[in-house]
């Protein structure tokens, strides 16, 4: 079992945001506070270039100087999310030609992530795999081909369709924690309780990492078996994540349904649809927080949203204090 597993079980890793201007120039400077802001002793690892941070969406050089901006600011075990938004010459889901263009642009990205110091890597399932009859067959063959490449160990994430995912049956996910590569399975399927519980189940008894990704399931999730968190909704007030996982694991049961009705509060008041809209919301909320200048509090690659979703954000972190 890879040393990772130990180190990683029972802890919280931010899928952190990357602070921007309105036009998508990545403030650094920004970033830099961020980051030695945002790592407190409640946090065991980070997440770059996840789905909150846009990762997918940043050019090749901010996604270096963002994981090395973080390298810098701090020692605990940084995973980096490796994948493609979708096929880079919008082949259709399904062709020969997207499936190689998509596999090879997320290996690359996972051999750029080892470079720049990552301990690890999140594979993004790839959408292109749901027209594929051998879906679950090319996805076992991406997962190997990116440790053998990157020579890090990898994270499984089981992604809603919404962000364009590719759904992880209970068998896939017992193949992939299979490979000796695999540190865990992510599961992030935003309102699909049964397919959580499935995950999550799958994974029981193989020693491998449960990782939960489910800000709107939080609670729920651990309850169900996942032992380690990793979530978008801790990249601004951690320790309202960091406390339910705190009470679950020290068994405090009391403390626990406390700290998951603070939590659900404000993932009620960022994870709702528009769900793309989560990532503006997480800037607001680290902007109030203090974690990042207003300025830089922009997601130019979400939707418009209006006024009164921030408005509703400050409300409940008002309320919450």
């Amino acid at each position: 079992m890879h040393p990772l597993v130990s180190r990683l079980r029972g802890t919280l890793l931010p899928a952190v945001v990357t602070p921007m201007s309105a036009d998508g120039v990545v403030a650094y400077d920004d970033l830099a506070a961020y980051a030695t802001s945002l790592v407190t002793p409640a946090v065991g690892g980070v997440a770059v270039w996840a789905h909150t941070g846009r990762g997918l969406y940043l050019s090749a050089a901010d996604r270096a100087k963002v994981l090395e901006t973080w390298r810098q600011a701090t020692d605990v075990p940084i995973v980096a999310g490796v994948g493609v938004p979708k096929s880079p010459d919008g082949s259709p889901a399904g062709s020969a030609a997207g499936l190689r263009e998509v596999v090879d642009a997320t290996v690359e990205m996972a051999v750029a992530a080892a470079a720049g110091g990552a301990d690890a890597v999140m594979v993004y399932p790839l959408a292109v795999l749901n027209e594929l009859p051998d879906g679950h067959a090319q996805a076992i063959a991406l997962h190997e081909r990116v440790a053998a490449e990157s020579g890090l160990p990898l994270v499984g994430f089981y992604l809603h369709g919404e962000a364009g995912g590719y759904p992880y049956s209970p068998e896939l996910i017992r193949d992939l924690l299979d490979l000796d590569a695999m540190l865990g399975v992510k599961t992030a399927t935003l309102d699909r309780a049964i397919g959580c519980q499935d995950a999550i189940w799958a994974g029981r008894g193989t020693g491998k990492l449960l990782i939960t990704g489910e800000d709107r399931m939080y609670g729920p999730s651990f309850m169900w078996g996942a032992d380690t968190a990793l979530v978008g909704i801790a990249s601004a007030q951690v320790e309202l994540s960091a406390a339910v996982l705190r009470a679950w694991t020290a068994g405090d049961h009391t403390e626990f349904l406390t700290a998951s009705d603070r939590l659900d509060r404000f993932a009620a008041a960022t994870f709702y649809a528009p769900i793309e809209g989560y990532v503006q919301r997480m800037l607001w909320a680290a902007a109030w927080e203090g974690l990042i200048p207003a300025a830089s509090a922009h997601d130019p690659y979400g939707p418009e949203l209006p006024a009164s979703e921030r408005d509703l954000v400050i409300r409940c972190l008002e309320e919450l204090r």
